[in-house]
């Protein structure tokens, strides 16, 4: 014989679980709100000053100044100011060891963050917006992440084509998204 207490508390849990699976259920079938092409451009130039400019100051002074030739930079810098026509018939010179080390260091930071912060970057976080996976709209696996921060490269050879598709597309995929099986959403968590 169960007393009344233990079916109350079986009652309690049985309608919790009930409860927890029709939420699951409702947010699945629900859509979600979809981030478009300008919130994800302030969070991609949110990241570059936040993510990539720190660790491209770190990379610069760990190679000794041979990662690339600044004083030429800022001297073209200064020539295009002027309005030279000549600014950039001088390019520096780059070194591809550390170039290549300073890409591989972003993507590592980036993935870091996506599986920290659930799917954000500092700027995807600071404008409310997270990367998930097409489908469940659950956070997205390593494999994901690899394959969408690869995907940066032809979605920026294709003229930005690959980029520029958000502003086409009903559920705003990038070409990346479209690679990675992800999709860029509002946080709803956050609102």
């Amino acid at each position: 014989m169960m007393s009344s207490s233990h079916k109350k508390l079986q009652t309690t849990i049985s309608k919790s679980k009930d409860e927890e699976i029709s939420s699951s259920q409702t947010t699945m079938n629900s859509s979600p709100k979809y981030a478009g092409f300008f919130i994800r451009l302030i969070a991609s130039f949110l990241d570059t000053l936040f993510l990539a400019l720190p660790l491209g100051v770190v990379v610069y002074f760990l190679s000794g100044g041979e990662w690339f030739d600044f004083q030429t930079y800022w001297h073209n810098l200064q020539l295009a100011a002027a309005g030279d026509p000549q600014a950039l018939s001088t390019q520096p010179k780059t070194d591809m060891r550390w170039e290549l080390f300073f890409e591989f260091l972003v993507l590592l930071v980036t993935i870091v963050f996506w599986e920290k912060w659930g799917g954000t970057t500092p700027g995807k976080r600071m404008v409310g917006i997270k990367i998930v996976d097409a489908k469940t709209y659950k956070d997205i696996t390593n494999k994901q992440a690899i394959t969408r921060s690869l995907g940066y490269i032809p979605s920026t050879l294709l003229l930005g084509i690959g980029f520029l598709m958000v502003l086409f597309r009903k559920d705003r995929r990038a070409l990346h998204d479209l690679l990675a099986n992800t999709v860029v959403i509002y946080d709803e968590t956050k609102e």
